[in-house]
């Protein structure tokens, strides 16, 4: 009897694969050489005096490594670590049934840190402190406030907005350490390990077509890999050359430079639209349809360390170099014209 389509078993990506990609130990982490040092230097510390690690927070762009940093922190410790973000902690009892589960040195990782309520993080100061809370109990004539005492835990908080951390809040963490973007040579030997790891052929030049064109960022590259895999077993023999991730990524509409669809309509809509700037933000978000938070997040910080444009106090401005790449086939304006506009 033939089997039919529904009873077909359809294989199912394994959630072990996609964890393997995270590197599992300091050795095995790719750039970063400052932060990864200073880590070194407080887990060794800690594991010598048998004690708690000090409280660490990282911020930086999404997509850099903060949550791996955050469990290869815990397997050099050995402890336990306990993952949650930032809007999900509501209520000051939301904290404290996290802070209560804790054992004797174990690392809370809180993704996204700067969303906690300002109401709920005044009762992170004397867990992080003095390890107690003070809960009240009941309203009115019958509120009473109750002392928990908290195990000694180590508190890592992550963040892509330091600023949006009150100072009390930052000051309580031992070392505030920034991730950067990646170089493109360190991006390759992500994307070589990643490819070694999900069994996917690849050559050098291939992979460094990927790292070129992954915004700085291992998360990107990571994404990158599946599809052109994907392309690779559908289009190709299955193995990763220049050729194939150049047509793959072509595919994804994201350019030699890194630039992607969005990317390009926001540097299109200033050049024909606004003569280069300078325009705001909520207006060319209005422009190409998107989201203004989205905008200022995701596409933004990149075109401005690429140097496509830059801001001013009147707003957002096209560099030469994001006029060359903008696909603009008019006449620019002259530099006059544009010191008028501003």
């Amino acid at each position: 009897m033939d089997q039919s389509p529904s009873d077909e078993k359809i294989p199912q990506a394994s959630p072990d694969v996609e964890a393997a990609l995270r590197p599992p130990c300091f050795n095995d982490f790719t750039g970063q050489e400052k932060t990864i040092e200073r880590l070194r230097v407080m887990v060794g510390a800690a594991r010598k005096r048998e004690e708690p690690l000090k409280h660490v927070l990282l911020c930086g762009p999404p997509g850099l490594g903060k949550t791996t940093l955050a469990h290869i922190i815990g397997r050099e410790l050995k402890r336990e670590v306990r993952v949650t973000s930032g809007p999900v902690i509501d209520k000051p009892g939301d904290l404290a049934g996290l802070l209560t589960n804790l054992q004797e040195g174990d690392i809370l990782f809180i993704d996204e840190i700067h969303r906690i309520p300002k109401t709920v993080e005044e009762y992170l100061y004397s867990a992080m402190e003095d390890y107690r809370i003070d809960i009240m109990i009941d309203q009115g004539p019958n509120a009473r406030s109750v002392r928990l005492d908290i195990p000694r835990f180590t508190l890592v908080g992550a963040t892509t907005r330091v600023g949006l951390l009150t100072s009390p809040m930052r000051s309580r963490f031992t070392l505030q350490t920034r991730l950067d973007h990646y170089g493109r040579e360190d991006l390759t030997k992500i994307v070589l390990r990643s490819c070694k790891l999900l069994e996917c052929p690849i050559d050098e030049r291939g992979a460094e077509e990927l790292a070129g064109r992954a915004r700085g960022t291992p998360r990107i590259a990571n994404n990158l890999i599946h599809f052109t895999r994907d392309y690779a077993d559908e289009k190709g023999d299955g193995t990763i050359d220049r050729d194939v991730a150049c047509k793959a990524l072509e595919l994804l509409a994201i350019d030699a430079q890194g630039l992607d669809e969005m990317d390009k309509r926001i540097l299109l809509i200033m050049a024909e639209n606004f003569k280069g700037g300078p325009v705001g933000l909520g207006t060319i978000a209005v422009g190409v349809g998107e989201e203004e938070h989205t905008l200022e997040e995701v596409h933004e910080p990149f075109l401005i360390q690429e140097g496509y444009l830059k801001r001013t106090p009147q707003g957002r401005v096209l560099t030469p170099k994001g006029w060359e790449v903008s696909g603009f086939q008019g006449e620019r304006p002259s530099e006059s014209e544009q010191l008028e506009l501003m």
